[in-house]
């Protein structure tokens, strides 16, 4: 976050109704991808194998992740939950596959949790 968007110099943000629109087609897309009956109705729930048939990556963003997770040291856990928020970021943006930048995201969503933890 840069010191504009903190001041409200980076001018106006998405009004609500936006954001609440955009909120509720993620979790259309979130309850269109899981198979009906099944227990699984957000990316929050998938388990790994979910996570590997629902967060496929193209290789230069596979390259990222793995780029993270080694600098930061990331668990499989951390791993994982990256994952799920990307796409839970991707689905968000309308977006079918997950880019650089919605890993790039999670990772520091994932970094500042770490972060507040290790301090509090």
């Amino acid at each position: 976050m840069q010191f504009r968007d903190l001041s409200g110099q980076a001018g106006p943000g998405e009004s609500s109704m936006t954001i609440a629109s955009r909120v509720a087609a993620a979790r259309r897309r979130q309850l269109q991808r899981f198979e009906p009956g099944r227990k699984v109705f957000c990316n929050a729930l998938m388990s790994s194998a979910q996570v590997r048939r629902h967060c496929r990556l193209d290789s230069e963003t596979a390259r990222f992740l793995r780029d993270a997770v080694e600098r930061f040291g990331f668990s499989a856990r951390a791993y994982d939950r990256i994952l799920k928020l990307a796409r839970t970021i991707a689905d968000l943006d309308a977006s079918d596959s997950i880019g650089a930048a919605h890993i790039a995201e999670a990772v520091q969503y994932r970094a500042l949790d770490r972060d507040f933890w290790q301090t509090a």
